[in-house]
């Protein structure tokens, strides 16, 4: 999908779903729904994807079967929102989504060089809306995680927010997560 038609197309995420279906958008193009515009994702760097890579594997090892750790996968965040979280760590379900997507999620966690903009503000928004109660943007510019907590669904935002670098600690997540900012980077 080239940029020009991105600004042209809204819909909501069952007409988003049904482009799919029809073959209108391939089902390997990096694009997510955001507020009712089909957004082009940014081509991976290998930074950007051997940190996805590793959160992924430190959280899953820590919430073990208590919840399920998903990478890259929609998320129906509202009925205009079907985000691509890189790292999204969603409630246990036996059948492991195979009849939907998730529509809850207890921590979203965004690995971002390029799109720091985009997901501090429009992602933001986006799960505050959808109650997330943890959103950490793991800021890979600044070597630093920006931590969102509190979501305030009516308006749009977190009521709590803050930025941990190095060993400094993020706020425990309702999973009981303990983890320095520094954890979520990939050592190097």
């Amino acid at each position: 999908m080239h940029e020009s038609d991105q600004q042209q197309v809204r819909c909501a995420a069952t007409e988003y779903f049904a482009l799919v279906e029809a073959g209108a958008l391939a089902p390997d193009e990096r694009v997510e729904l955001l507020d009712g515009l089909i957004v082009s994702m940014s081509p991976q760097q290998p930074l950007h994807a051997a940190t996805v890579w590793w959160i992924r594997g430190r959280l899953a090892a820590l919430v073990g079967d208590h919840a399920i750790v998903r990478s890259q996968l929609p998320l129906l965040a509202a009925a205009a929102s079907v985000p691509e979280p890189d790292v999204a760590v969603v409630p246990f379900r036996s059948d492991g989504y195979q009849s939907g997507h998730p529509d809850r999620c207890l921590l979203v966690v965004e690995a971002a060089d390029s799109s720091v903009g985009q997901d501090r503000l429009t992602k933001s928004r986006i799960y505050a809306a959808a109650e997330i109660p943890d959103y950490w943007l793991v800021n890979l510019r600044d070597q630093r995680v920006e931590w969102f907590r509190a979501p305030d669904a009516r308006a749009y935002r977190y009521r709590e927010s803050g930025i941990a670098t190095a060993d400094e600690g993020l706020p425990p997540t309702p999973l009981d997560l303990r983890l320095c900012a520094e954890d979520l980077f990939p050592p190097r």
